[in-house]
């Protein structure tokens, strides 16, 4: 193997999906908090986070990593690349559950209310702060982390995330501001 190339551990993963998660479950939050001024659970799992913000986030990570002195190609291509994924998860909730967690109709250019242009604008500048900004933070603070509480980091965050989905596949997280 080249003495470029930096081997990751499942761990590493684990903890940026989560952080991702978290961090757009807080976005989601802060958005009703100060739109509707109300707390709302997004999502359709009822833990503090966003699972398709961590996924976008690994696919922004192994995509992408490489172009982070280049912010507006990662700006781009970091929209298109979560509009997609968008787009993909809103098919898959709808056709899984019969529900949609969001709607982008009557925003500019919407695609089947599935998404928006401004939803891309700001999953390009998500991409953009988190390829570009957040992940040499991340890095060094998950290598100041012991091994040992890695471990224990992924193994709570895993157990939780599996104890979450079991229940909310049969009794997925709906209502006011979460499904339409």
């Amino acid at each position: 193997m080249p003495a470029n190339k930096t081997v990751r551990t499942f761990d590493f993963y684990v903890i940026l999906f989560f952080l991702v998660s978290f961090g757009g479950w807080l976005w989601e939050v802060g958005i009703f908090l100060v739109t509707k001024h109300a707390f709302i659970n997004r999502g359709i799992y009822k833990g503090p986070y966003l699972p398709i913000y961590g996924v976008g986030g690994l696919l922004l990570w192994f995509l992408l990593h490489r172009l982070s002195k280049r912010p507006l190609a990662v700006f781009l291509l970091s929209a298109v690349i979560c509009s997609v994924l968008e787009y993909m998860t809103s098919v898959f909730l709808e056709w899984r559950w019969g529900i949609r967690w969001w709607d982008y109709s009557g925003y500019h250019l919407d695609l089947n209310g599935r998404v928006c242009l401004l939803g891309a604008v700001c999953f390009g500048l998500g991409g953009m702060a988190l390829n570009c900004y957040l992940m040499p933070l991340y890095m060094r603070l998950y290598h100041k982390m012991s091994r040992r509480w890695r471990f224990i980091l992924c193994g709570v965050f895993l157990t939780a995330f599996l104890l979450d989905i079991t229940y909310c596949a049969v009794s997925p997280n709906t209502g006011y501001g979460i499904t339409q």
